[in-house]
């Protein structure tokens, strides 16, 4: 009779799959777990994104009589499901504050008269006492909590109303529940299952390993080219953009907007209206780059994103898996790649100030692991998979989609026996109840207050390690804990532990190699990626080229009877002996250009450059030349419109209330970029005629265009500062452009 029923529930459930979802079989665990909620029991799934952890009460939902309760922080993923359910002929709803009092009152009706099969709430929206009400009269099947991780304070997203969750259940009525999320370690799966009293829950634990993907950390360097290049290597491709802030998020969107690439912005700071269609701009492909923040996260479902890309380095590696999860859903290619910088850290643990002790510990953990996984040159799929208490062997990683340290072979390896020896000794003399920094700390000598109260300045290994740098032990802590010579302690979090390999290790040791650290010393900050005026802001050019196209500038300029820095300025070489632009539609994109100096000069640098490119076997780097914004911003629109018009300098700088010095630095801007501008009719009200040539005859036989130059030139006493530089723009309007 048993077998009898199980066949039946096997061939209704596998109907449905193929009916309503159009799948012929079930992936992984998908079937266990099904079941298990079929047959009423609390179940508690932990599955990595893109496994298909929706369908686990998806699929029992549309078959079990009854509506599923769908709790989920997500508005954005909440619409995009209950999209693709209606698609399936599924009616699912949600209720959240996005909807009017008319559309609340037809989803309760609907619910109530028991058409819908799933309904999705948001835990704020749980809370309201008219809900609860509301939901008692419901026929309730089971309830599904999405995003379970967010229930525990030790997880990278802790909300503290998903930890009413269960007492609010509770007045609903006695239901089985599914808790589900794609991120857990240990350490939270405890707090999950102690939270929602469902320690008796049947645990399906899939493997956190997303083969397909391929895991990648760069250096903070010239990122926003990085971000271009990249991008247009994978051309028509769908991709996310994460960012940490709301500001930057729009920043970046722009700016790949200007570059010729379908972007938009989605961050909560936005209309729900604006979101929404963002988000489904992208679901269907009008667009093929959406930039959100790291905070507020995507929450989308769409299976083909071929690239993540964090902007910013995000606030946990459960964060950071579960973004990246997003990328390859369908199971092909998906490349993952992180831009770092130890700055980002710091500004992490400041936003984390007014937190409370706990929080600030718990959060200060978190961005240690994830400074871990990107200084470290260990295997990065092995990090993540260890990170969440799975195993995993290095070598597979190359056989999969793989990681930038495995595929480039490790430069600096180091015989670790010693200090390994000296980390486990540590661990022990200090009772094993220390993080990772305070058995740094009395390695090297540090004598903080924790060593001196705990009195390990007396031991023996007290500042045994003292001659080597706090990263390199740091380092050797990290390598023996993803190694398994130490543990983490479950119960107290940061806490290493000797671990069985450890202890045999202790017994007897043998040789074994480590991998250095990367060094991201170098990054930028925050501030040095806002390029002035868009040029690159390091020396990372070509000095063969660039000392080439200084002697044909040189010859040019004779040739026309003009200083050199009229042709191109130094700055737009360097960006030539950057970029390569074989093309003068690239020329005219580099910085300081334009179509009209390009047309003008540029035939016989594209020249040099092509032909330099050939001999020397180089691939250009066409698709990394970064237009600007400058010219797209909403004052350099006005200012052309207003000059075009005749209108006084004073007049625009009263019109957008800024000084004279910021307009006439706009104007320059403008300029440089390639845009002629006739400032005549202002000059002549300011200058007479001699005034001006006297000027205009000094910046044609000068070597520079420095003003403080021409100032010293010129008499400080004979010419301002500001009649200088008007003239100086008519100058390069007339000559050089």
């Amino acid at each position: 009779m048993t077998q009898t029923l199980e066949k039946d529930v096997t061939s209704t459930l596998k109907e449905s799959l193929k009916s309503v979802f159009g799948y012929t079989q079930f992936r992984g665990n998908q079937e266990a777990i099904i079941k298990n909620v079929f047959a009423k029991k609390n179940t508690f799934v932990i599955m990595p994104t893109g496994a298909g952890k929706s369908l686990c009460y998806q699929l029992p939902a549309v078959v079990l009589e009854g509506t599923a309760i769908v709790i989920s922080p997500l508005i954005a993923l909440m619409k995009n499901q209950v999209d693709q359910l209606n698609a399936l002929g599924v009616n699912a709803q949600f209720l959240n504050s996005t909807l009017s009092k008319a559309e609340i009152t037809k989803v309760k009706k609907e619910t109530l008269s028991g058409e819908v099969k799933l309904l999705y709430v948001a835990p704020e929206s749980l809370t309201k006492e008219e809900n609860i009400n509301f939901l008692k009269n419901a026929k309730v099947s089971f309830v599904a909590i999405d995003e379970a991780h967010c229930i525990s304070e030790w997880g990278h997203d802790f909300r503290p109303e998903y930890r009413k969750i269960k007492s609010i259940i509770d007045q609903i009525g006695r239901f089985p529940i599914i808790a589900l999320t794609a991120t857990a370690t240990p350490k939270v799966q405890l707090d999950i299952q102690k939270n929602l009293q469902m320690e008796d829950a049947d645990i399906f634990i899939s493997s956190f390993n997303r083969p397909n993907l391929h895991y990648e950390v760069k250096p903070k360097i010239n990122t926003r080219k990085q971000l271009i290049k990249f991008i247009k290597q994978h051309k028509g491709k769908s991709g996310i953009v994460y960012c940490l802030s709301r500001k930057k998020v729009e920043e970046i969107a722009e700016f790949l907007k200007v570059n010729d690439i379908k972007a938009l912005p989605y961050h909560a700071g936005l209309d729900a209206e604006v979101r929404m269609h963002n988000q489904d701009a992208f679901l269907n492909e009008d667009v093929d780059v959406i930039v959100a923040t790291i905070a507020f996260g995507m929450g989308i479902d769409k299976p083909d994103v071929r690239f993540v890309i964090h902007y910013d380095t995000p606030k946990s590696l459960e964060g950071y898996y579960q973004e990246t999860g997003r990328a390859g859903r369908d199971g092909l290619e998906g490349h993952c790649l992180m831009f770092y910088s130890p700055n980002d850290i710091l500004k992490l643990e400041k936003f984390n100030k007014d937190k409370s002790v706990t929080e600030r510990d718990n959060a200060k953990h978190l961005l240690a692991e994830m400074s871990s996984y990107a200084e470290s040159s260990v295997c990065r799929r092995r990090q993540l998979l260890h990170y969440f208490g799975e195993r995993y062997d290095d070598h597979l990683c190359n056989e999969s989609g793989g990681c930038d340290n495995c595929h480039v072979p490790k430069e600096k390896l180091f015989e670790a026996k010693e200090k390994l020896i000296l980390v486990l000794e540590t661990a022990i003399k200090t009772g094993q109840r220390f993080n990772a920094e305070h058995l740094v700390d009395v390695i090297r000598g540090v004598a903080n207050e924790y060593a001196i109260s705990y009195g390990h300045t007396q031991l023996p290994v007290f500042g045994k390690g003292k001659d080597e740098d706090a990263k390199v032990w740091l380092s050797v802590v990290r390598q023996a804990l993803l190694y398994e010579f130490l543990v983490k302690d479950i119960d107290n979090i940061g806490v290493l532990k000797i671990g069985e390999k450890g202890e045999k290790f202790l017994q007897r040791p043998s040789p074994i190699t480590f991998a250095k650290d990367h060094d991201y010393s170098d990054t930028e900050s925050e501030d040095d990626d806002v390029e002035q005026n868009n040029l690159p802001q390091t020396r990372s050019y070509d000095e063969v080229l660039y000392d080439l196209l200084k002697g044909l500038r040189r010859k040019v300029a004779k040739q026309m009877s003009l200083p050199p820095y009229v042709i191109f300025q130094d700055p737009s070489l360097e960006e030539m002996a950057t970029t390569y632009p074989t093309t003068m539609e690239e020329l005219a994109q580099i910085n300081g250009v334009g179509q009209g100096k390009a047309r003008k000069f540029g035939k016989q640098f594209v020249e040099l450059i092509s032909k330099y490119v050939e001999e020397n076997e180089i691939e250009t780097a066409s698709d990394v030349v970064v237009k600007s914004m400058v010219n797209k911003s909403k004052i350099k629109i006005f200012i052309i419109q207003q000059i075009d018009r005749k209108v006084d300098l004073e007049e625009i700088c009263e019109a957008k209330g800024v000084s004279m010095q910021e307009v006439i630095e706009e104007i320059e801007h403008i300029c440089y970029s390639g845009t002629k501008l006739n400032l005549d009719y202002y000059i002549n009200q300011i200058m007479d005629k001699d005034r001006q040539q006297e000027i205009y005859d000094y910046f044609m036989g000068a070597e520079t265009d420095n003003i403080s130059v021409a100032l010293g030139e010129l008499g400080e006493d004979e010419y301002s500062e500001e009649e200088l530089r008007l003239m100086r723009i008519k100058f390069l309007s007339e000559v050089a452009l």
